[in-house]
Protein backbone atom coordinates (compact mmCIF):
# COMPACT_ATOMS: atom_id res chain seq x y z
CA UNK A 1 0.00 0.00 0.00
CA UNK A 2 1.36 3.39 -0.96
CA UNK A 3 1.69 6.17 1.55
CA UNK A 4 -0.89 8.86 0.69
CA UNK A 5 1.64 11.56 1.57
CA UNK A 6 3.80 10.20 -1.26
CA UNK A 7 0.86 10.66 -3.65
CA UNK A 8 0.48 14.25 -2.42
CA UNK A 9 3.99 14.95 -3.67
CA UNK A 10 4.29 12.65 -6.67
CA UNK A 11 0.96 13.25 -8.39
CA UNK A 12 1.40 17.05 -8.62
CA UNK A 13 5.04 16.54 -9.62
CA UNK A 14 4.01 14.21 -12.44
CA UNK A 15 1.35 16.69 -13.58
CA UNK A 16 3.83 19.60 -13.61
CA UNK A 17 6.49 17.59 -15.46
CA UNK A 18 3.84 16.39 -17.93
CA UNK A 19 2.97 19.98 -18.76
CA UNK A 20 6.49 21.41 -18.74
CA UNK A 21 8.09 18.79 -21.01
CA UNK A 22 5.84 19.28 -24.08
CA UNK A 23 5.77 23.07 -23.58
CA UNK A 24 9.58 23.21 -23.40
CA UNK A 25 9.93 21.05 -26.53
CA UNK A 26 7.41 23.24 -28.37
CA UNK A 27 9.27 26.41 -27.39
CA UNK A 28 12.60 24.92 -28.45
CA UNK A 29 11.20 23.97 -31.86
CA UNK A 30 10.46 27.63 -32.55
CA UNK A 31 13.65 29.24 -31.27
CA UNK A 32 14.64 32.12 -33.54
CA UNK A 33 18.26 30.96 -33.55
CA UNK A 34 20.22 27.84 -32.69
CA UNK A 35 22.96 27.44 -30.10
CA UNK A 36 25.93 25.12 -30.35
CA UNK A 37 25.28 23.45 -26.99
CA UNK A 38 27.85 20.66 -27.23
CA UNK A 39 30.58 22.59 -29.05
CA UNK A 40 30.37 20.82 -32.39
CA UNK A 41 28.12 19.82 -35.21
CA UNK A 42 26.14 16.71 -34.36
CA UNK A 43 24.46 15.55 -37.54
CA UNK A 44 24.04 12.05 -36.11
CA UNK A 45 21.31 13.08 -33.67
CA UNK A 46 18.54 11.67 -35.90
CA UNK A 47 20.22 8.27 -36.20
CA UNK A 48 20.92 8.22 -32.46
CA UNK A 49 17.26 9.05 -31.79
CA UNK A 50 16.11 6.28 -34.12
CA UNK A 51 18.36 3.78 -32.33
CA UNK A 52 17.00 4.89 -28.95
CA UNK A 53 13.43 4.54 -30.22
CA UNK A 54 14.16 1.13 -31.72
CA UNK A 55 15.57 -0.23 -28.46
CA UNK A 56 12.77 1.40 -26.47
CA UNK A 57 10.26 -0.47 -28.65
CA UNK A 58 12.26 -3.68 -28.28
CA UNK A 59 12.34 -3.33 -24.47
CA UNK A 60 8.62 -2.52 -24.39
CA UNK A 61 7.70 -5.61 -26.42
CA UNK A 62 10.05 -7.85 -24.46
CA UNK A 63 8.81 -6.38 -21.17
CA UNK A 64 5.21 -7.00 -22.20
CA UNK A 65 5.96 -10.67 -22.90
CA UNK A 66 7.89 -10.98 -19.63
CA UNK A 67 4.80 -9.72 -17.81
CA UNK A 68 2.58 -12.19 -19.68
CA UNK A 69 4.90 -15.02 -18.59
CA UNK A 70 4.79 -13.73 -14.98
CA UNK A 71 8.49 -12.85 -15.09
CA UNK A 72 7.79 -9.71 -13.09
CA UNK A 73 11.41 -8.85 -12.24
CA UNK A 74 12.30 -9.00 -15.94
CA UNK A 75 9.18 -6.99 -16.75
CA UNK A 76 10.13 -4.29 -14.25
CA UNK A 77 13.75 -4.14 -15.43
CA UNK A 78 12.84 -3.99 -19.12
CA UNK A 79 10.25 -1.27 -18.54
CA UNK A 80 12.69 0.75 -16.45
CA UNK A 81 15.22 0.32 -19.28
CA UNK A 82 12.64 1.55 -21.81
CA UNK A 83 11.94 4.52 -19.54
CA UNK A 84 15.67 5.26 -19.24
CA UNK A 85 16.10 5.17 -23.03
CA UNK A 86 13.08 7.44 -23.45
CA UNK A 87 14.57 9.89 -20.95
CA UNK A 88 17.92 9.85 -22.78
CA UNK A 89 16.01 10.40 -26.01
CA UNK A 90 14.17 13.38 -24.55
CA UNK A 91 17.35 15.08 -23.30
CA UNK A 92 19.13 14.39 -26.58
CA UNK A 93 16.14 15.59 -28.60
CA UNK A 94 16.04 18.87 -26.67
CA UNK A 95 19.78 19.36 -27.24
CA UNK A 96 19.35 18.62 -30.95
CA UNK A 97 16.48 21.13 -31.24
CA UNK A 98 18.58 23.81 -29.55
CA UNK A 99 21.63 23.00 -31.68
CA UNK A 100 20.35 22.23 -35.19
CA UNK A 101 18.10 23.91 -37.71
CA UNK A 102 15.00 21.90 -38.57
CA UNK A 103 15.28 19.79 -41.72
CA UNK A 104 12.23 19.91 -43.99
CA UNK A 105 10.76 16.75 -45.47
CA UNK A 106 11.46 16.61 -49.20
CA UNK A 107 9.21 13.76 -50.26
CA UNK A 108 6.27 14.14 -52.58
CA UNK A 109 3.05 12.41 -53.51
CA UNK A 110 1.45 9.79 -51.30
CA UNK A 111 4.64 9.38 -49.24
CA UNK A 112 4.34 13.01 -48.13
CA UNK A 113 0.82 12.37 -46.77
CA UNK A 114 1.87 9.14 -45.07
CA UNK A 115 4.91 10.87 -43.54
CA UNK A 116 2.89 13.78 -42.18
CA UNK A 117 0.21 11.48 -40.78
CA UNK A 118 2.88 9.46 -38.97
CA UNK A 119 4.70 12.61 -37.82
CA UNK A 120 1.58 14.40 -36.53
CA UNK A 121 0.27 11.35 -34.66
CA UNK A 122 3.78 10.72 -33.30
CA UNK A 123 4.05 14.30 -31.99
CA UNK A 124 0.56 14.39 -30.47
CA UNK A 125 0.93 11.01 -28.78
CA UNK A 126 4.44 11.82 -27.54
CA UNK A 127 2.94 14.66 -25.50
CA UNK A 128 0.19 12.39 -24.16
CA UNK A 129 2.62 9.61 -23.29
CA UNK A 130 4.60 11.67 -20.78
CA UNK A 131 2.00 11.57 -17.96
CA UNK A 132 0.91 8.05 -18.88
CA UNK A 133 4.45 6.68 -18.56
CA UNK A 134 5.15 8.61 -15.38
CA UNK A 135 1.94 7.47 -13.69
CA UNK A 136 2.37 3.88 -14.92
CA UNK A 137 5.95 3.75 -13.63
CA UNK A 138 4.98 5.35 -10.34
CA UNK A 139 2.08 2.95 -9.72
CA UNK A 140 4.20 -0.06 -10.68
CA UNK A 141 7.16 0.92 -8.54
CA UNK A 142 4.95 1.64 -5.51
CA UNK A 143 3.32 -1.78 -5.80
CA UNK A 144 -0.14 -0.49 -6.70
CA UNK A 145 -0.71 -3.35 -9.11
CA UNK A 146 -4.36 -2.70 -9.98
CA UNK A 147 -3.79 1.00 -10.68
CA UNK A 148 -0.66 0.07 -12.62
CA UNK A 149 -2.55 -2.46 -14.76
CA UNK A 150 -5.41 -0.04 -15.45
CA UNK A 151 -3.19 2.71 -16.79
CA UNK A 152 -0.68 0.35 -18.45
CA UNK A 153 -3.46 -0.87 -20.78
CA UNK A 154 -3.36 2.57 -22.39
CA UNK A 155 0.28 3.44 -21.82
CA UNK A 156 1.79 0.39 -23.49
CA UNK A 157 0.22 0.67 -26.97
CA UNK A 158 0.67 4.45 -27.10
CA UNK A 159 4.28 4.28 -25.91
CA UNK A 160 5.04 1.50 -28.38
CA UNK A 161 3.41 3.50 -31.20
CA UNK A 162 5.49 6.57 -30.32
CA UNK A 163 8.70 4.51 -30.26
CA UNK A 164 7.99 2.72 -33.55
CA UNK A 165 6.85 5.87 -35.34
CA UNK A 166 10.00 7.60 -34.08
CA UNK A 167 11.98 5.07 -36.10
CA UNK A 168 9.65 5.51 -39.09
CA UNK A 169 10.05 9.29 -39.00
CA UNK A 170 13.80 8.80 -39.14
CA UNK A 171 13.52 6.40 -42.09
CA UNK A 172 11.35 8.89 -43.98
CA UNK A 173 13.73 11.76 -43.20
CA UNK A 174 17.08 9.93 -43.62
CA UNK A 175 17.59 11.04 -47.26
CA UNK A 176 17.24 14.70 -46.25
CA UNK A 177 19.65 14.84 -43.31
Amino acid sequence: MVNRSTDKVMVPTIVVVSILVPVAVLILMYLPERYDVLGGSFKNFPLFHAVLNFFTALFLITGYYAMKKKELIWHRNLMISAFFLSAVFLVSYVISKISNEPVPYGGEGILKYIYFFILITHILLSAIIVPLVLFTMYRGLTGEVEKHRKIARYTYPIWLYVAVTGVLVYLFMAPYY
